[in-house]
């Protein structure tokens, strides 16, 4: 499979789209193109998203909250959105296919203990990698029917 960007947006770049990012990355193994940015970039990763992904293998320490402009000239393919936000404010990209939002809540809101932060930040993790992990599964089932429909 060889895929055009596929960019997943949020409101600040800074947790959810940075962690589906690394999911997605990770899971694709190079067969997707995968970004992540923001309507209105937060200028940082959320110190426990690094945290919580680093737990599963995926380093995302050395990464940067973009803006989505970063990508205005670039060719998207498909657009995740993944909170309300994003979906409201997410421009339509020149040659964009497909466009899917799944909203996840967002756990740097969340309030407790440092624990109980770090579970909902795990929550949402393990949440956003499902989701990857069914969409990748549908582009590499729908890129197998292709080819046996050849």
């Amino acid at each position: 499979m060889n895929f055009s960007l596929c960019l997943i947006l949020c409101t600040g770049n800074s947790c959810r789209s940075q962690m589906a990012e690394g999911v997605l990355h990770q899971a694709a193994n190079g067969s997707v193109c995968v970004e992540s940015a923001g309507c209105s970039p937060s200028g940082y990763v959320h110190p426990m998203a690094i945290e919580v992904m680093s737990e599963i293998g995926l380093e995302i320490g050395d990464w940067r909250s973009k803006s989505h402009t970063e990508f205005l000239e670039r060719d998207v393919h498909t657009v995740i959105t993944v909170c309300g936000n994003a979906e409201q404010c997410c421009p339509t990209f020149p040659g964009q296919v497909n466009r899917y939002h799944w909203p996840f809540d967002d756990p740097a809101k969340f309030t407790g203990t440092e624990e109980e932060v770090k579970a909902e930040f795990r929550r949402v993790r393990d949440e956003i990698k499902r989701v990857m992990m069914v969409y990748l599964a549908g582009l590499r089932e729908g890129a197998s029917q292709k080819v046996t429909d050849i």
